[in-house]
């Protein structure tokens, strides 16, 4: 007699399962004081809506959280205010009330110590406008961080943090505001 396949997870009262939520974002970036800090700690597995708290310690002064719209990850932004060393401890429930815990530590340092200098090659469009710088701590939460249009091919970075890493692509965007696909990402890592 064949049985049929049932979902990795943990069987409750054979009528009910409970899957295993767990949060994947392992490191957060740095940051300094007076420069925008956003960062977004993902988790998966169990179902939907997901509870986030922040279980001990303290974000960075002037970081806010908020879940997203998904529940699926918690969004820290703002601007911080005061150079310290934070640890806190981030902790997400599923539906099925499987809780997962991990722990963060984020430096804001007073100033900027590196400038990441970018260059990359021109595009070969004939109407090209300029280009955009986009920036992420994991290679997979993009933001741009260019205000307006870069004209030439180059752009410095002064917003980064010690001992973080990042991540970096450009884009050309034409005078009819169409943007390009983006260039190959590459990774810095600020000592």
């Amino acid at each position: 007699m064949k049985f049929p396949l049932l979902p990795l997870c943990l069987l409750v009262f054979a009528s009910q399962c409970v899957a295993y939520i767990t949060i994947k974002t392992s490191t957060l970036p740095n940051g300094t004081v007076q420069t925008p800090y956003s960062a977004v700690i993902n988790a998966s597995g169990g179902c939907t809506p997901y509870k986030w708290s922040i279980v001990s310690g303290a974000l960075p002064a002037g970081v806010t959280q908020k879940q997203s719209a998904t529940t699926t990850s918690l969004n820290l932004t703002g601007t911080p205010t005061k150079a310290a060393s934070y640890s806190f401890t981030v902790s997400v429930m599923g539906c099925g009330r499987h809780v997962s815990t991990d722990s963060y530590r984020v430096v804001i340092q007073a100033g900027a110590n590196h400038v990441v200098d970018l260059n990359w090659n021109a595009s070969t469009s004939t109407d090209v406008a300029g280009y955009n710088v986009y920036r992420s701590p994991d290679a997979s939460t993009w933001k741009k961080v260019n205000v307006s249009l870069v004209a030439s091919t180059a752009y410095a970075d002064s917003t980064v943090a010690n001992g973080s890493t990042y991540y970096y692509f450009a884009t050309a965007v034409d005078t009819s505001g169409h943007e390009s696909t983006g260039t190959p990402a590459v990774e810095v890592v600020i000592p």
